[in-house]
């Protein structure tokens, strides 16, 4: 049975608004609706002063579109804009559903600590979280990031990848994961798994080629139930791959999860470089470590003459890191066999383990974890863990 636009307006319209002055329908408050595989998303602007105690309204908006046959699931978020037009700050996500939250027993595990950042907790099982974040698209992040986390696992870390680039999800090629992610109780979700890694991605929940267009609150509260209603277990470190960019989802991410730090991926030209810079002062803003930058895309070397070229410069980012006084984590060539490795969903890492290029990365994703062990004092059982609140 399909599931129609019209269907979810009308069962919204039996949803009263702020002191039941009409249904939030008819008074304007719900945005576009999106459909994707059964699922609904959508979400309902509230006035600004009050958005903190509409979460009931957001809840029966949510409970009345999963009652239509046929509905999956439904992804609801709350958004407040200012008189003038600007968004506020983005609404805390909602609390986690029962299920999805640890038991009291299980609540302080010895490598989950809560968070010495006031106001923030930490994920029960996860010991610490890296972002890889870049200041522009198309330097490589995703690839970068995906096998700095099969470094990491080749190092004996227990390893997750967070996949947080909603509108551009690179994760299932990258990993050749197929399927839906299956859920605990209908409620939590499992991650998928693949060559050592549990992952999860929007791009498991919609097809390939769906576009997503929503605004930020929306994308914070899928980031937000991809993180913690996930059934992860216990991990030495998540993997992030961040958006592109300086935008919403990174500032508010950066700002509510406490991270362990954050590498910054950036290729060898000047005009990149000025975009890596952007990255860095964003987290050096929010007061979140960095862990160093990594030049992608540093040189080439001719297959058949075995000739070094460097076609975008070369040594822009050691430059950059020792400017700013920020580690240099390595340079990783531009090579073929990297990108035919990630297209094909076998990274570099796990197919061609040997190879020059693969321990590039593992001696990259070392020189992260050593990192991330100073930053926290070198104490394993005092790293940062993270939750959406």
């Amino acid at each position: 049975m399909s599931i129609t636009k019209e269907a979810v307006l009308e069962r919204l319209k039996t949803v009263n608004g702020p002191d039941s002055t009409g249904d939030i329908v008819s008074l304007g408050m719900v945005s576009e609706i999106f459909i994707a595989d059964a699922k609904v998303f959508f979400s309902i602007t509230v006035p600004a002063a009050r958005a903190q105690e509409m979460e009931p309204l957001r809840a029966a908006a949510e409970r009345v579109v999963k009652s239509i046959p046929g509905v999956a699931g439904a992804m609801v978020a709350l958004t407040a804009e200012k008189k003038g037009g600007g968004m506020e700050a983005p609404v805390p996500p909602r609390p986690a559903s029962p299920a999805a939250r640890p038991s009291a027993a299980a609540r302080p595990a010895p490598n989950a600590p809560a968070s010495q950042t006031s106001g923030k907790r930490g994920v029960p099982g996860i010991a610490s979280i890296i972002a890889v974040a870049s200041g522009k698209g198309g330097v490589g992040k995703s690839t970068t990031a995906v096998n700095i986390a099969l470094g990491l696992a080749a190092i004996g870390l227990k390893v997750g990848v967070l996949d947080a680039d909603i509108y551009g999800p690179s994760m299932p090629r990258l990993l050749n994961i197929h399927g839906r992610p299956q859920t605990v109780d209908g409620k939590v979700m499992r991650p998928m798994e693949n060559y050592g890694l549990k992952v999860m991605s929007m791009g498991f929940l919609v097809d390939e080629e769906t576009p997503m267009i929503w605004r930020g609150p929306m994308v914070m509260s899928a980031l937000a139930q991809m993180l913690r209603e996930v059934e992860w277990g216990e991990l030495d470190v998540l993997v992030v791959d961040m958006p592109p960019g300086t935008g919403d989802a990174q500032l508010t991410m950066a700002q509510q999860v406490p991270l362990a730090g954050a590498v910054i991926v950036s290729t060898p030209q000047d005009l990149a470089l000025i975009d890596a810079r952007k990255g860095l002062n964003m987290f050096r803003k929010v007061d979140v470590p960095l862990l160093g930058i990594v030049e992608n895309m540093s040189y080439f070397i001719a297959p058949d003459t075995g000739k070094r070229y460097d076609i975008f410069g070369h040594g822009g980012a050691r430059r950059e890191a020792e400017r700013l006084g920020v580690f240099f984590l390595g340079e990783v060539p531009l090579q073929m066999g990297i990108r035919e490795t990630s297209d094909s969903g076998e990274p570099v890492v796990v197919s061609r383990p040997d190879g020059p290029e693969a321990r590039i990365y593992i001696d990259i994703a070392k020189n992260v974890w050593n990192r991330v062990n100073e930053e926290r004092g070198g104490s394993e059982a005092s790293a940062p863990s993270i939750v959406f609140d």
